[in-house]
């Protein structure tokens, strides 16, 4: 499970160094691969390859007439790169990807269980606050969390 909000720098060659405790565990599950794709929120999504695939399968599994099925589709998997860590821990986050996202120097790696968001870390922090002072009392949740505990 990859959890926790770390801050990351990338370099100038749009390079990312991955955090050390998140390393080995990606080099067990995937041999260092991943893969980057894109998020509505305007972020990116760093999957190891294994839960990409995953992924991957049940996108391509949706109705091919379903408008919805098909945006989502050309989205993810069209945007989908594959990356490897290499020697030092670093992963190259591709160009396109890097401007979609607004990513220059300093980003947020926020891990969510099986895999990871990649933001821009202004915006991850406006998002953030938004999300912690929205008032969302009158907002009825969805059957699967309201027997949730936290």
């Amino acid at each position: 499970m990859f959890r926790g909000a770390t801050k990351v720098t990338l370099d100038a060659k749009g390079r990312m160094v991955i955090p050390t405790r998140y390393r080995e565990e990606l080099m067990q599950r995937a041999q260092g691969k991943l893969i980057f794709t894109v998020d509505r929120d305007q972020c990116l999504l760093l999957y190891p390859l294994p839960e990409w695939e995953q992924i991957e399968r049940k996108l391509m599994s949706l109705p091919s007439m379903n408008a919805q099925a098909r945006k989502l589709q050309r989205l993810m998997v069209g945007h989908a790169t594959d990356v490897e860590l290499d020697g030092h821990g670093r992963v190259l986050v591709p160009p396109e990807l890097r401007e979609f996202a607004s990513l220059e120097q300093r980003g947020m790696l926020i891990g969510q269980g099986n895999r990871f968001e990649l933001w821009d870390e202004t915006r991850w922090n406006g998002r953030r606050d938004l999300w912690l002072s929205s008032d969302d009392s009158g907002v009825d949740l969805p059957s699967e969390l309201e027997s949730l505990s936290l």
